[in-house]
């Protein structure tokens, strides 16, 4: 059996096996989800030490997808302006390990080109195996923060609060 301790060193994004997606409160209908199509990013894996772990992320903002073109469409100009700001990124300024298979990150998300720190993302490691590590978890952030959409008729349609959920999986290249 493999232990997460024999997982330290860097490992790249299992693209085919990774999902970033979304969920936000619609005042119209109960819930808009999506996800993201276009991605890369890195994991540094540190077993003996996991604060010393780091993960990285960029999104292209264009490859958003919720299954209806014309919502896509708009989400893509004004809630994420994807032309002016091609990328998404996610860079963790810190780990902690809360016990067992459970972690915390905090980190700096970048959504329009204004770069806030998130908090409280906690993590669970979910599966691991011999050239395998694969993570689950969520956040909910405040997409005011970002400057994503803050038209009156927008802010009274859609909630503030959006849940940022991932399932990742790396690859150790074994």
């Amino acid at each position: 059996m493999t232990t997460f301790s024999e997982m330290t060193g860097d490992h790249r994004l299992d693209i085919a096996r990774t999902t970033l997606g979304f969920v936000a409160r619609h005042t119209m209908s109960s819930r808009v989800a999506g996800h993201f199509d276009e991605f890369e990013g890195s994991v540094r894996l540190d077993g003996g030490e996991p604060s010393q772990s780091s993960v990285r992320f960029t999104v292209k903002a264009a490859s958003i997808d919720t299954g209806n073109a014309r919502r896509d469409d708009q989400l893509r100009g004004a809630f994420l302006d994807a032309e002016a700001h091609p990328a998404i990124t996610f860079a963790s300024t810190g780990i902690r390990h809360l016990g067992g298979t459970r972690f915390e990150v905090a980190g700096d998300l970048t959504v329009r080109g204004v770069t806030n720190p998130v908090r409280g993302i906690v993590v669970e490691l979910v599966d691991i195996a011999a050239n395998r590590v694969a993570f689950a978890g969520s956040v909910t952030i405040d997409r005011h923060r970002w400057g994503v959409n803050q038209n009156f008729a927008t802010r009274l349609m859609v909630s503030s609060k959006v849940t940022l959920r991932f399932s990742v999986e790396v690859s150790t290249g074994r």
